[in-house]
């Protein structure tokens, strides 16, 4: 994994983890957590356009 991703997701993930006590039961932040890992997935080639890497 090179740079750009891991710190690309490791960006949305702790963003992610603030809210991640609040988001109801275990199931349902998984399912958050997945549409949020998919649509970060979704937006990585758009960033690495912006950013040139």
């Amino acid at each position: 994994m090179d740079v750009t991703a891991m710190v690309f997701y490791a960006l949305i993930c702790g963003a992610l983890s603030f809210a991640g006590p609040r988001l109801g039961a275990p199931f349902v932040r998984f399912g958050i957590g997945a549409v949020v890992g998919i649509i970060a997935a979704a937006v990585l080639p758009s960033v690495r356009v912006v950013v040139g890497g």
